[in-house]
């Protein structure tokens, strides 16, 4: 059998089929939290930033019906693999993917027009970790001088509507970053920590807030992931294997 490059898989239980690289970056339960951490509703128009293969739109589109719903992506190959599984998921009339940086104006994207806007930026500060040696999971994964966390931030404001929900997933150690790039000009911001095992510390953390507000920060409870034995939670799994919304 010969070996192509890319994999064909199934997310939320077969809602969602896409292709995606064999290697590099891949669907990660991370990106699908993320989706299900949206509240977008029915007929809201949503940006994502990054959207790489199209995991994180195509799992919002399974679980809010008509939600419009456009993406962001850097990487040419990676537009053209999130425009073939938009089109093999059926999807066309309501997703689309474009190429653009984040920290420019994209064409056919408005800036301050989106209900929602949600994004998995790169987790790792090129400085202090090493690159992986596939450049597509590089850029994925790794800040870019010229793209850091502040840029995303920046981005997600940009184009969100006054009042409008920005939705981020993150790592904890990175928060005060976050926060720092977040609160001049966004509040209501909620921090959900995500809790792997009982007793240990947060590694991944939900950011939800809204452009424009003074309200003030919320520290959430947080979601413990996984039971003593190693398996998800029934909350969690649902979220994973059905496309539930995210439950806190």
């Amino acid at each position: 059998m010969i070996e192509t490059d890319h994999t064909r898989d199934a997310l939320l239980g077969g809602l969602v089929h896409l292709e995606q690289p064999r290697k590099g970056q891949r669907a990660s339960a991370d990106a699908v939290m993320l989706a299900a951490a949206v509240p977008a509703r029915t007929g809201q128009q949503v940006l994502e930033l990054g959207s790489g293969s199209g995991v994180g739109m195509l799992c919002l589109a399974a679980r809010v019906p008509k939600a419009k719903i456009d993406g962001i992506e850097l990487q040419s190959d990676l537009v053209a693999l999130c425009a073939r599984n938009i089109a093999a998921n059926g999807l066309e009339g309501r997703l689309r993917v474009v190429a653009g940086d984040i920290r420019r104006r994209v064409s056919g994207i408005q800036p301050n027009s989106y209900d929602h806007v949600f994004a998995n930026p790169p987790y790792f500060d090129s400085q202090r970790h090493r690159a992986s040696p596939h450049a597509g999971r590089a850029t994925a994964r790794s800040e870019a001088d010229e793209a850091d966390l502040a840029h995303w931030i920046a981005a997600m404001l940009r184009h969100a509507r006054p009042g409008g929900g920005l939705t981020l997933i993150h790592k904890a150690d990175r928060l005060p970053d976050l926060l720092a790039a977040l609160t001049p000009k966004a509040g209501a911001i909620r921090v959900i920590p995500l809790w792997s095992k009982a007793g240990q510390p947060a590694k991944r953390v939900i950011l939800r807030a809204i452009k424009g507000s003074k309200a003030p920060l919320t520290l959430d409870p947080g979601l413990l992931l996984h039971q003593p034995d190693g398996s998800y939670f029934p909350a969690v799994d649902a979220v994973l294997r059905q496309g539930a919304a995210f439950p806190a």
